[in-house]
Formats: structure tokens, sequence, C-alpha cells
């Protein structure tokens, strides 16, 4: 029988995303110049703006994906999905309303049904990037989806 969870591994070199609300896009820039010597051992990447203004005044690389609003939330998601992020760095401003709101809902769900990391402030990014796991292969357990959706379609023969 198949197990319910699949043991997934992060590498050593972490795949980590960052992404900020506009209120907050300071705060992030200010936290990656703060910890640029341990993020330049990682992969970066993050939404449009937020990545262009953290690479411009780190000089790290980061990849660009979409403003958040023109779909870079749902392009992290979707890594997040392939297992190509290993973690996620979101400094969301939680007093301000989002046109984007339901795609910041839904690139938090799956961060949470995939077991990913997740920062969503100044000292809990300092707590996951302070882990001892940032510099280690890190195995961890994800619902096996196949076994799941099998189990549903075998429960709508019945």
């Amino acid at each position: 029988m198949q197990s319910d969870y699949l043991d997934l591994t992060f590498p050593k070199q972490k795949h980590i995303a960052l992404v900020a609300h506009d209120n907050k896009k300071k705060e992030m820039i200010e936290w990656c110049q703060q910890h640029a010597e341990i993020l330049k051992k990682h992969f970066l990447c993050g939404t449009g703006t937020t990545a262009r203004l953290i690479a411009d005044a780190t000089s790290l690389p980061v990849r660009a994906f979409n403003s958040g609003p023109l779909g870079g939330d749902l392009q992290i998601g979707a890594r997040i999905v392939e297992n190509s992020i290993d973690c996620m760095i979101f400094f969301w401003d939680p007093l301000a309303a989002q046109p984007h709101d339901p795609d910041v809902k839904a690139i938090m769900r799956i961060a949470a049904v995939y077991d990913i990391p997740c920062a969503f402030n100044r000292s809990s990014a300092d707590f996951l990037l302070s882990s001892p796991f940032m510099d280690e292969e890190y195995t961890h357990q994800v619902m096996n989806f196949n076994k799941n959706v099998m189990g549903r379609f075998e429960d709508m023969k019945k």
C-alpha cells in the first residue's frame, strides 16, 4: 500500500522566494542588505518590483517574476507546486487592502499544503534564515496527492 506522505528533500542550497507588499518593500530591502552574506549562498527569486529593488540595493542575483497583482504570486505558487521553491519570505501588510488578495491567500495556502517554510515578517525571517537547516539538506513530508486523488476516485465509484 502506498504511504499517505512522500519524503521530499530541500537541497543544501535553497531556492528562496522573496515577496513584499508595497508598504513592506523598504523593510524587505533593509532585511536583505542585513543578510546579504547568507542570502548570496542561495538561489533567490521574487515578484517583479520587489526582486528588482532587492537586486539593485544588494547586487544579489534575484530572478524576477511578474509583479504580484499581475500574476507574480501565482508564478511563485506554481514553482512551489513544482518543488522548485524551498522556502518563502513574504513581508505582507496585514493592515492594507490588496487588490490581489485572493492571490495572496492562494500563495500562503499552497505553501502550507506543500510544507514550505514561510516567514511573514522580519522576526520570523530572522528565525528562518538563522535555522541550522538553511545550510544543510532537509527532508520533509508532503501529502501523497496521487494516493489521495485515487482514494477519492475509488470512493466516487462506489
